[in-house]
């Protein structure tokens, strides 16, 4: 386990400090994406640019059967690199992308990749995501939310706001 920049008896500080509300703006996605079976290029992008914005254009590029197709393949998919890796397929989705897709779409216990939670929980960033460290992330992830009593989700977010308040500049 790596060792938490966050000390663990502030977690729920840093929780409630957390302001921003995107689970209460992407939540209509799990049920329509459950009835659908699969995303469309509306609501891949919706997810994409709540993620980041930039990148998010991209998600435009792809045709509306590939998306479809994708997102139908990674929601009944059962093994953690082909839902990693078709993901990572779509013009505007890499492993950032992909966790959010797989968070509010798929199952909730998916962390959210993010370069602030990498470095609260005391990870080095990699150069490149590969499925090994992103298995590796939902692993450790999963395991620290546990072991605090959080949902992965309460867990996310007070990574999230800690690195807000105290990760040096990039």
């Amino acid at each position: 386990m790596p060792a938490l920049r966050i000390p663990a008896a502030d977690l729920r500080s840093y929780l409630n400090r957390y302001n921003y509300e995107a689970d209460s703006a992407l939540a209509h996605l799990r049920p329509a994406a459950a009835n659908q079976g699969h995303l469309t290029r509306n609501q891949l992008h919706e997810l994409a640019f709540w993620k980041s914005k930039r990148p998010a254009s991209l998600v435009h590029e792809n045709d509306e059967v590939f998306v479809k197709e994708i997102t139908a393949f990674v929601f009944r998919a059962k093994h953690e690199y082909s839902r990693i890796g078709a993901l990572a397929l779509l013009a505007g989705v890499q492993y950032p992308t992909a966790s959010v897709i797989l968070h509010f779409c798929v199952d909730d216990t998916y962390p959210i990749l993010d370069y602030r939670a990498i470095w609260s929980l005391g990870l080095d960033q990699p150069t490149l995501y590969t499925p090994e460290y992103w298995v590796e992330y939902v692993v450790v992830c999963r395991s620290l939310a546990k072991q605090h009593g959080m949902s992965v989700r309460e867990f996310d977010k007070a990574l999230w706001q800690f690195s807000s308040e105290n990760q040096p500049s990039r």
